[in-house]
């Protein structure tokens, strides 16, 4: 059997294979190559589930005349030139073949005009004998590429095409999957002359939310937290949903490497690891991420209908991804069962609050953002959209400020230990980050915070927690000095600090410290040091830092260190005298 070359149709054909498995690959094809020219309204235009036409209209850059024939030729393309931009792919397409193999198994028709050419002019290419006709045509500026009879002459392969519903739905979802890659552009989709999606272009946060619901459901836009996490030139953002919304039917799962859609098998273990164990066993993540890196970085030309990518860094890429959303998940958590009872509970939670005593968790849902600080950002999109648009502490729910004369209290002083046999305490109600009130044996005291916590820290062997990611901080000499007189206190909170010239690696921190800005924090801190401290008030500081700033919610501090409770000898609080209001309600009963 004598070695021959293939004819351009049949290699064509089999590269169709490859390139066109059903209707919606060959809008994924086309879109794509409207992305990458620039075009800002996409239209598409589908009839009988893209079986007998499939029509893609842009108002990209467009296409010479005389580059028409060359654009359905196989490997022609515009988008790299020499093997060094195979190397750093920064558009959708690169490998020059969609068009030949689309135009091999079925009848294409191409129009366009490019801004400076006074006219449009049209290429048809048909599967039969693959020869390219050039005619004028009427055209705006743009492009726009029809389908006619996919796999007309491949009987075998239009057999193995689903029901016309079918293989419409796999172009909407398509069509959803891309439209959240691009709010920048406009999308419009129709089915046999019916108006299915028209979606605006958006560029402000709240319009990317909106377009969020339309697309993922109301549900999930309300339920799902918008996520921020950057370690040098790798940024993830986008939305995930907390796992106790997670249910087993599949509802969202989008990924995005570099604007491109992805069901990559690393990220996709990356992202199931971060929920661990608080995802029920058939319980489903969902999310909506992008992952941006530099192009160098990842190779996307791994797979045929390049679904997959290959990081060079493959290990830190699942790292980092991994670590950021644990982060996110559970400072949810955290907020999702709050330790203090909500004092103004709506009708949902009125139950809940009747119990005699709030010491444990009450299961009271209730979301508390954390701030944009945070490197790694939980925020219910519900609430807040984007970065930048935090609500005040003070208008969250679960937290209400009482009035000045209950706040101005004298100065805290320690709580006389009692006997053995004392109860822990039957209520509390959080009056600010740093206050507490609760009661204990028929007394209401009003609570320190941050003072009562760090005796109580000051006592143990805090855990300690390697930063999967060091940082790095710059110092001055008199920073150096300064911290180097700490450097025994700082050990024993749970610090890993390595000083070089004049910088500062932060290889570890205190458990509690988990997801806090770092680079933001420990400046502030120090820089309140006047002179050498002992341990209680290096923690006293510290706590006091990272709950005023709303860096730490005071709910999981008092969750993280539940004993306090039990030992009211570490309080540092005063007593409240009731005997005044108690005369006042009775007065006025009578």
């Amino acid at each position: 059997m004598t070695i021959q070359l293939l004819p351009p149709q049949l290699a064509n054909q089999i590269a169709a294979g490859e390139v066109v498995e059903r209707p919606a690959s060959v809008i994924k094809e086309l879109v794509e190559n409207s992305l990458d020219a620039g075009a800002t309204e996409i239209q598409i235009d589908v009839e009988k589930g893209g079986s007998k036409l499939l029509r893609v209209r842009d108002n990209g850059s467009g296409i010479a005349k005389d580059q028409l024939t060359l654009a359905l030729s196989r490997h022609a393309t515009s988008k790299i030139h020499d093997f060094a931009d195979l190397a750093k792919i920064v558009s959708l397409g690169f490998r020059g073949e969609a068009l030949a193999s689309i135009s091999s198994v079925s009848r294409l028709t191409l129009t366009s005009r490019p801004a400076k050419q006074e006219s449009a002019w049209q290429a048809m290419a048909e599967g039969r004998d693959m020869a390219v006709q050039i005619k004028p045509a009427a055209h705006p500026v743009g492009t726009s590429i029809e389908v006619l009879d996919l796999f007309f002459n491949t009987p075998a392969r239009r057999r193995f095409l689903k029901s016309d519903k079918t293989e419409f739905s796999h172009i909407d979802e398509l069509v959803k999957r891309l439209a959240l890659s691009r709010y920048d552009v406009s999308w419009t989709l129709t089915h046999n002359g019916q108006l299915v999606r028209q979606l605006k272009a958006v560029t402000d946060d709240a319009g990317k939310q909106k377009r969020l619901a339309q697309l993922c459901g109301r549900s999930f836009a309300q339920s799902a937290c918008y996520v921020e996490s950057q370690y040098e030139q790798m940024r993830l953002s986008g939305w995930v949903l907390p796992a106790a919304c997670c249910t087993a039917q599949l509802q969202v799962q989008y990924c995005y490497v570099n604007g491109r859609m992805m069901r990559d098998k690393l990220l996709n273990h990356a992202i199931r690891q971060a929920y661990a164990d608080a995802l029920a066993p058939e319980a489903l993540p969902a999310f909506v991420l992008y992952l941006d890196l530099e192009p160098e970085q990842v190779d996307v030309n791994v797979h045929p209908a390049k679904h997959e990518v290959r990081f060079h860094q493959a290990r830190l890429v699942h790292d980092f991804v991994y670590s950021a959303l644990t982060n996110v998940l559970s400072q949810v958590e955290a907020a999702e069962f709050p330790l203090i009872a909500d004092p103004t509970p709506d009708a949902e939670t009125t139950q809940a609050h009747s119990a005699p005593a709030y010491y444990a968790a009450s299961g009271i849902r209730s979301h508390q953002p954390s701030p944009a600080q945070f490197r790694s950002s939980a925020v219910p999109a519900g609430q807040v959209a984007m970065p930048g648009s935090y609500q005040p502490a003070g208008q969250r729910s679960g937290i209400q400020h009482w009035p000045a004369s209950v706040q101005e209290i004298p100065p805290v002083v320690p709580v006389q230990a009692e006997s053995e046999t004392q109860q822990a305490p039957t209520g509390s109600l959080l009056l600010s980050s740093t206050e507490l009130l609760l009661t204990h044996q028929q007394q209401v005291y009003l609570l320190d915070i941050p003072a009562s916590i760090s005796g109580l820290l000051s006592q143990q062997l805090v855990p300690s927690v390697a930063l999967l990611l060091p940082e790095r901080l710059r110092l001055e000499p008199a920073e150096i000095s300064l911290l180097t007189a700490h450097a025994s206190p700082l050990s024993q909170m749970g610090f890993d600090l390595v000083l070089s010239n004049q910088l500062m690696i932060i290889r570890a921190v205190p458990q509690l410290l988990q997801g806090v800005p770092l680079a933001t924090v420990l400046p502030l801190w120090w820089s309140q040091w006047q002179e050498p401290l002992a341990l209680p008030q290096l923690w006293r500081q510290l706590l006091q830092l990272v709950l005023q700033r709303q860096w730490l919610a005071a709910t999981t501090l008092l969750q993280y260190q539940a004993a306090l409770f039990q030992q009211p000898e570490l309080w540092h609080a005063v007593p409240i005298d009731l005997s005044m209001s108690r005369q006042q309600l009775q007065e006025q009963v009578q």
